[in-house]
């Protein structure tokens, strides 16, 4: 029988009319759990904010939870929580000596227009890499190669992006550093395991290579046949967007309201239009444009539904300039005073003080414009697709206003998933794995290329690195996993020790090591940690094994080893990665010592189905990243995914039973 209530609980709790059938200080845990939970599946705060919400939570309830505030904070002194961080900075070393676009550049030239193999060449380059470099900055750099490659060839980039999200999560099961998870897994494997001992390097690797093989089949051969191509192989990314009904170029009439207004100022009211370029005298304005005031005889180029347009040239006397091209092409049509044909422009004569109100001195702004190397630079607009990633765009609350702020630049649509957002864009929220269709010039390609929160995902041009450091970064990230595997050093100490080399030889600045940190993961590995100190000394995941083990005790050791498999890859598909393996480990460890089998088989199947969640485009941050770029449906994860999800839960069941036994 359960223990009821007991008196050994601070006075507030002890006046409860009737008995509880668990003790208080599990319902308190329960209830903790429960709330957390809720918030990490709705999610009306980020993933990170809720994880240290239960931190400071378990601190508060410590009577009831066994949780002191030094172990509620241990968490970011944790060895798991330093070795990710330094993994996140090794692997930012290693990207910025250019070598894995060497590999992509190797993996384009074998990949060719055959469909076959670029997914393997996907899939290849990608699932291997993924047990030693992040898989975050892997996927972030092959996000343009793959599509860039796919459009060469004709190959929907759909039916590439899936695979390469999948085969670098099922590449994290190679080694301990692997993924965060796995590392996270290792410590508490250490804390509450029987051994006592963390996981080393290469502790699961033979089941990690045979996991990899397995999937990198199932993702050629059935999966290739399941991942759909959303996104055509053909056309602009006007057309990819579906665009061609809402830009289009108008001509400023001299007596049109908007002559010496500010290009701002045209986004009046709830009229959705946005004026993304201006063509003045041969000149493209695109730089400093929402500042930029309008003449007669601008030809802007808009975006704005057909209805706002109509609206807009009737109140403002604009003209299209189409139209006036057709006029120019009729001889019967008299042309505006003024307007070129041959040129696609409208330019009166030198405009004067009083046809300018912006030239307040009498002078004209253009002055500077003899610098034809500046022009020439402006002219040099382009539509670019550029993907949010996981982290700070997702939690700014200014959307498409403070990204084009920012960045100087000009939102024309926003693809989320396989929605396209056209309309009312100042009101969007944006979100990671949103693909932004963005008009620029090449001053700010270039700060978006450096920019660690976003993927110019169709960008042709690589980053300019120095490929004299390869060796030095290299040699440093096989120095790490040396020392590591042959447990001269800690991994943690192993990782930390990296970094410093990493940063003496001049690979890395200190800002770049700041900047490649994922702190949102930091947080939520140091916020949920102290959740797995409260299951246990609380006796909750006692409780629970108890419960299982009672409910199930028809069911063989394998079979209970395949549903803990199961559970905790759907689990993780609700909550993260890293909280899924603090909820479940605790207990998977528990039932087994309650069956009397061995308790590192159910840490194994607990921490391979919590390293990849195959069902959804939020379990995992790699999928995220692919949603946009892929054209995604939700549900286009889980027509791919569950069949493999499946197949995994039983070849990793009879992995672990083959390799270790029960």
């Amino acid at each position: 029988m359960l223990p009821e209530l007991t008196l050994a609980t601070p006075v507030s709790l002890q006046q409860f009319p009737v008995g509880l059938p668990v003790s208080i200080d599990v319902f308190v845990v329960l209830l903790v759990v429960a709330v957390a939970l809720v918030l990490f599946v709705l999610q009306p705060v980020s993933i990170d904010t809720t994880a240290i919400a239960l931190m400071v939570a378990l601190i508060l309830l410590g009577p009831w939870t066994g949780v002191s505030p030094e172990e509620g904070v241990s968490g970011f002194s944790n060895p798991a929580t330093l070795t990710v961080l330094a993994m996140f900075i090794l692997s930012e070393g290693v990207r910025q000596t250019g070598v894995i676009q060497i590999l992509t550049r190797k993996m384009e030239a074998f990949a060719g227009d055959s469909e076959s193999r670029q997914l393997i060449a996907t899939v290849g380059l990608s699932g291997p890499a993924a047990g030693f470099v992040n898989n975050t900055p892997i996927v972030a750099v092959l996000i343009p190669a793959v599509t860039n490659l796919a459009r060469k060839t004709g190959t929907s980039p759909s039916k590439l992006l899936i695979p390469l999200s999948f085969a670098s999560m099922l590449g994290g099961t190679l080694t301990v550093i692997g993924t965060s998870t796995n590392l996270l897994a290792s410590d508490i494997w250490a804390q509450i395991g029987p051994t006592g001992e963390p996981f080393s390097l290469f502790e699961f690797t033979q089941l990690g290579a045979v996991v990899l093989a397995v999937g990198m089949v199932y993702l050629l051969t059935v999966g290739r046949y399941l991942t759909p191509a959303r996104i055509t192989a053909e056309g602009s990314p006007t057309d990819q967007f579906g665009m061609a009904d809402y830009l289009t170029d108008v001509v400023v009439h001299e007596d049109s309201d908007l002559v010496g207004s500010q290009v701002r100022d045209v986004r009046r009211g709830d009229l959705d239009l946005d004026v993304f370029q201006i063509v003045r005298n041969d000149r493209v304005i695109v730089r400093g444009l929402p500042s930029e005031r309008i003449r007669a005889g601008d030809v802007l180029s808009v975006r704005a539904s057909q209805e706002t347009l109509e609206q807009v040239i009737e109140d403002d006397h604009l003209v299209l300039l189409p139209e006036l091209l057709d006029a120019g092409a009729d001889e019967d049509e008299p042309l505006p005073q003024g307007f070129d044909p041959e040129r696609h422009e409208w330019n009166p004569p030198a405009a004067s003080p009083e046809t300018n109100p912006d030239d307040e001195d009498g002078e004209n702004d253009d002055e500077g414009e003899d610098d034809e190397e500046a022009h020439a630079a402006e002219a040099e607009t382009s539509l670019t697709e550029v993907v949010l990633l996981p982290g700070q765009w997702s939690k700014r609350r200014d959307g498409v206003a403070g990204f084009e702020r920012e960045f100087d630049a000009t939102v024309l649509a926003i693809r989320r998933g396989d929605e396209v957002i056209r309309q009312r864009l100042r009101d969007v929220d944006l979100q990671a794995g949103d693909v932004l269709l963005v008009q620029t010039n090449e001053e700010v390609l270039d700060r978006l290329r450096t920019d660690t929160n976003v993927v110019v995902s169709s960008d042709e041009r690589w980053e300019e690195f120095d490929r004299t450091q390869i060796p030095i970064a290299l040699g440093i990230v096989g120095g790490v996993v040396g020392l590591a595997a042959l447990e001269y050093l800690p991994i943690m100490v192993s990782a930390l020790a990296g970094v410093v080399a990493m940063l003496f030889s001049g690979i890395l600045r200190p800002e770049d090591a700041y900047e490649a940190v994922d702190w949102d993961v930091i947080f939520l590995l140091a916020g949920v940690i102290p959740l797995g100190i409260a299951f246990e000394a609380s006796g909750t995941a006692d409780l629970i094994a108890t419960g299982i083990v009672a409910g199930s005790a028809v069911l063989p050791p394998i079979a209970m080893l395949a549903t803990f498999y199961l559970g905790t890859a759907i689990i993780t598909e609700m909550v993260s990665n890293n909280a899924s393996i603090v909820l479940m480990l605790p207990i998977a460890i528990e039932v087994a010592g309650q069956l009397g089998v061995d308790a590192f088989a159910f840490a194994l199947a607990v921490t391979f189905a919590a390293s990849t969640p195959l069902l959804s485009p939020v379990g995992y941050q790699t999928n995220l990243m692919v949603y946009g770029p892929g054209g995604y449906k939700f549900t286009d994860f889980a027509r791919v995914g569950a069949p493999l999800q499946l197949i995994l839960t039983v070849v990793t069941t009879v992995g672990i039973a083959f390799f270790w036994g029960l």
